[in-house]
C-alpha cells in the first residue's frame, strides 16, 4: 500500500484520494437532491396555480352558457383570452371534442392526433366538469403548460451540466496528476541509470584486473553475468520516458532467457514450471527485448514475493491468430478485487520497502511501447494470482 510517513504518522495516500472522491461525489449528490427538491416544490405551486386558472376558465365558459342576452360578458371574454399557454380540449358528455386551445396548430386538424392528446390528458389529470343551462355537462381536459414542462426539464439539464463540469475537472486533474507522476518516475529512472553508471564502470575495471590475475574462471563467469545484468538494468532505466526502438525478436527465446537467469537465483523451495507451446522459439514479435525482459522479471519477482519463500510459479506462453499471451501464475497469498484494481498505480505497493514502480512501469512498457495489454487475469486471497500480458503477432 502506498504510505507516507509524516512526523511518525502513517498516511495512506490513496485512501486520502478516495476520501476526496467520496466528498466530491457526496457534494454533487447533495446539490442534485436540493435542486430537484426545490424545483419539484416550485412546480407543485405552479401546477396548483394553473389548475386554479383553468377552474376560473371553466367558470367563465359556464357563465357564457347561462348568460342572458343583455349581460355584460367583457370580463368573461378577457378571462377566456388569458389562457395562452395551457393546452386544453373541451368535450361533451359523450367525449366528442367540441373545441381545443394551445395545441400544435400544424397538427390540430388531425382528428386522430387530437384523440391521442385527449387520451394522454385523461390519463394524467381529472377533467373539470362544466355544467350548462339545459342540464348537460361538458368536460375540460388539460395538461401542463409548455413553460411548466420546460421548467421541469431544467434541473436535469442543470445537473447534467454540473456533472459534465465535474467529470471534465476530475479528468483534467487526473491527467495532470498522472503527467506529474510520469515526470517524477521518468526523472527517477534516468537518475538511477546515471547513478548506476559510475560503479558499473568500476566493476568492469575490477573484473578486467581479476581476469589478468587468473582468478577462478567460474566465479568470474558468474560475476560477468551479473555485471551484464546490471548494465541491462541501467539501459532499461535510461529508456524510460523515450520511445524505444522495436524490432522482430523471437518471443519464446526472450522469455526462456529470463526464466533461465532467474531460476537459479530464486528460493530453493519455489517450484518452477515453464510451459511454452511447441515451436514458440520461432514466434516473432515486435519487441524491445531489454524492456520486455524487464516486464517478465517484474511479474516473476512479484510472484516470488507473494509466495513468501515457498510455493509454485507457472509461466505459460501461447498464441492466437492475432496475439501472443504470456501468463505468470503463482500459488501465493493472492489479492482482493480492490487491491487487484490498484496494483498498476504508480507508487502503489503492499511491500514494506517497495517503491510501487515495477508493475506501473511494466504496464506502460507493454501498453504504450508494445501496443499490448497487461492486466490481473485472476486473483483470490489465499489462492494465488495470475498476471497476463498480451502483445500483437507480427
Amino acid at each position: 500500500m502506498c504510505l507516507r510517513y509524516i512526523s511518525g504518522v502513517k498516511i495512506d495516500v490513496y485512501a486520502r484520494k478516495d476520501l476526496w472522491k467520496s466528498l466530491l461525489l457526496a457534494a454533487s449528490l447533495l446539490i442534485g437532491i436540493v435542486t430537484l427538491w426545490y424545483t419539484e416544490t416550485f412546480l407543485k405551486k405552479l401546477r396548483a396555480e394553473e389548475a386554479k386558472k383553468l377552474e376560473l376558465w371553466a367558470e367563465a365558459i359556464h357563465t357564457i352558457n347561462e348568460a342572458h342576452e343583455d349581460a355584460d360578458l367583457n370580463l368573461v371574454f378577457e378571462v377566456l383570452k388569458s389562457n395562452t399557454s395551457i393546452p386544453v380540449i373541451l368535450t361533451d358528455s359523450l367525449g366528442h371534442i367540441i373545441t381545443h386551445s394551445n395545441l400544435d396548430p400544424n397538427r390540430s386538424s388531425d382528428s386522430l392526433w387530437l384523440r391521442a392528446q385527449l387520451e394522454r390528458m385523461a390519463e394524467n389529470r381529472k377533467p373539470i366538469p362544466i355544467p350548462f343551462a339545459e342540464g348537460g355537462v361538458n368536460y375540460m381536459y388539460y395538461r401542463d403548460s409548455t413553460h411548466l414542462i420546460q421548467l421541469r426539464r431544467y434541473p436535469f439539464i442543470l445537473l447534467g451540466v454540473i456533472g459534465l463540469l465535474v467529470a471534465v475537472a476530475y479528468l483534467a486533474f487526473g491527467n495532470a496528476r498522472r503527467a506529474e507522476q510520469d515526470r517524477v518516475w521518468t526523472g527517477m529512472a534516468r537518475e538511477t541509470a546515471h547513478q548506476i553508471g559510475t560503479p558499473l564502470s568500476s566493476l568492469l575495471g575490477w573484473l578486467h584486473l581479476l581476469r589478468e590475475q587468473e582468478a577462478d574462471a567460474q566465479i568470474l563467469s558468474e560475476m560477468e553475468e551479473d555485471v551484464e545484468r546490471l548494465r541491462q538494468i541501467a539501459d532499461r532505466f535510461s529508456k524510460i520516458g523515450s520511445q524505444p526502438a522495436l524490432r522482430k525478436e523471437p518471443i519464446g527465446l526472450v522469455v526462456e532467457r529470463v526464466v533461465d537467469y532467474l531460476r537459479p537465483r530464486m528460493p530453493e523451495r519455489v517450484e518452477w514450471v515453464y510451459r511454452p507451446e511447441p515451436g514458440s522459439a520461432e514466434w516473432m514479435g515486435m519487441l524491445n527485448a531489454p524492456l520486455f525482459e524487464w516486464v517478465l522479471e517484474n511479474m516473476i519477482r512479484n510472484s516470488i514475493d507473494a509466495l513468501e519463500g515457498k510455493g509454485r510459479i507457472e509461466i505459460e506462453l501461447s498464441r492466437t491468430a492475432e496475439h501472443y499471451r504470456l501468463l505468470v501464475r503463482d500459488s501465493g497469498k493472492g489479492m482482493s478485487p480492490a487491491l487487484a484494481r490498484k496494483v498498476f498505480r504508480p507508487g502503489f505497493t503492499t511491500k514494506q520497502r517497495g517503491w510501487g514502480l515495477g508493475l506501473s512501469l511494466s504496464k506502460r512498457i507493454v501498453e504504450e511501447y508494445h501496443k499490448g495489454k497487461m492486466w490481473v487475469l485472476q486473483s483470490e486471497p489465499g489462492k494465488g494470482t495470475t498476471m497476463a500480458v498480451r502483445i500483437p503477432v507480427v
